[in-house]
């Protein structure tokens, strides 16, 4: 029976609906700026150049090494935590280390971790389309950190409502961050870092506060390389048909994060890398250690001849940094 003029008629919108993405591609757009987004960077960085100055010249060993160890910590607080335990499942951790790699997230304060893994989600379904939260098809600087002084792109927006969150949501210990996320964010990645060397190194607010700020950016910085630099240079062993790339510099800063292109081929492998434990891989040594005390556990690794077979079929032919080597 067709509707009367008084009815009206709902059509759910469902991804099927939706048009296909095809990566790369961006379509033309208009930029809506985020203007405290704009300023809140603009200090940041203005406080970091200022605390390399501190660094250099005012601040003790000890605050360096306290600021170099909080570094790495909130470091793989995203790549051992929100990254591959959260977002792609690759392993398993117990509530105890669940709790130690939500403080190291919170160190690292890259929003919520319930937000990361969204954005995240979005980054593998949509990869390099305009549905893609931070897009590497509209070049550096945007994939970097542009994405995050503009509005979000309507495919965004309108595609993210079909990311599965159900397990993320029913994790206590993610909620529990994005519930308090001013007092823990505010305490663990400034507060703390602030006081503990004004209190036990001698240091004045002024440089102890820049000195986090510093630190603070750093770690943004090595997981927007992850984002841009990693999305635009280097070789793909696995798939020439993405943007995703091996790309070793990256590997060296962002603890393990930039075999990128095996990433993107097997983003269930919890080593993100076919040589799994090796010196630019720190976040998997981290999760073997954990593992070795049975607080990781299920761990999920690619098998060497369905890595091999990927590269055969879909690779550009490169050196696999070492693979081949190891299975010949």
């Amino acid at each position: 029976m067709a509707p009367s003029a008084t009815e009206t008629t709902t059509i759910t919108e469902t991804e099927e609906t939706l048009p296909k993405l095809v990566a790369p591609q961006a379509a033309p757009r208009k930029y809506d700026i985020v203007y405290v987004n704009l300023l809140t960077f603009g200090y940041a960085h203005l406080a970091t150049l200022y605390g390399v100055y501190l660094a250099c010249t005012t601040a003790t060993w000890k605050t360096l090494m306290f600021h170099h160890t909080l570094f790495i910590l909130a470091a793989v607080g995203v790549t051992a935590g929100a990254h591959r335990l959260w977002t792609h499942r690759a392993y398993k951790a117990k509530m105890p280390l669940q709790i130690i790699l939500m403080l190291m997230n919170s160190l690292a304060f890259q929003n919520s971790a319930i937000h990361w893994i969204r954005e995240h989600r979005m980054h593998h379904r949509y990869s390099d389309t305009d549905a893609d939260p931070h897009n590497a098809t509209r070049g550096f600087f945007y994939s970097h950190m542009g994405w995050l002084l503009v509005r979000k792109h309507p495919e965004v927006m309108r595609r993210g409502k079909f990311i599965d969150m159900s397990d993320i949501y029913a994790n206590p210990v993610l909620t529990f961050q994005k519930k308090y996320a001013i007092p823990v964010f505010g305490t663990i990645c400034f507060a703390l870092p602030t006081l503990i060397p004004m209190y036990f190194f001698g240091e004045t607010l002024n440089t102890a506060w820049n000195l986090t700020i510093m630190r603070y950016v750093f770690n943004l910085h090595i997981t927007f390389l992850v984002n841009s630099a990693a999305h635009l240079w280097g070789n793909k062993p696995y798939d020439k048909n993405m943007l995703a790339a091996q790309n070793l510099p990256v590997s060296f800063i962002a603890f393990g994060e930039g075999f990128h292109n095996y990433h993107h081929a097997f983003p269930w492998d919890y080593k993100t890398a076919e040589l799994g434990n090796n010196w630019l891989n720190f976040s998997t040594k981290f999760i073997d250690f954990f593992a070795w005390i049975g607080w990781a556990y299920d761990l999920k690794e690619v098998p060497l001849e369905v890595a091999r077979a990927r590269a055969e079929r879909t690779g550009d032919g490169s050196n696999l940094w070492g693979f081949r080597d190891k299975t010949e």
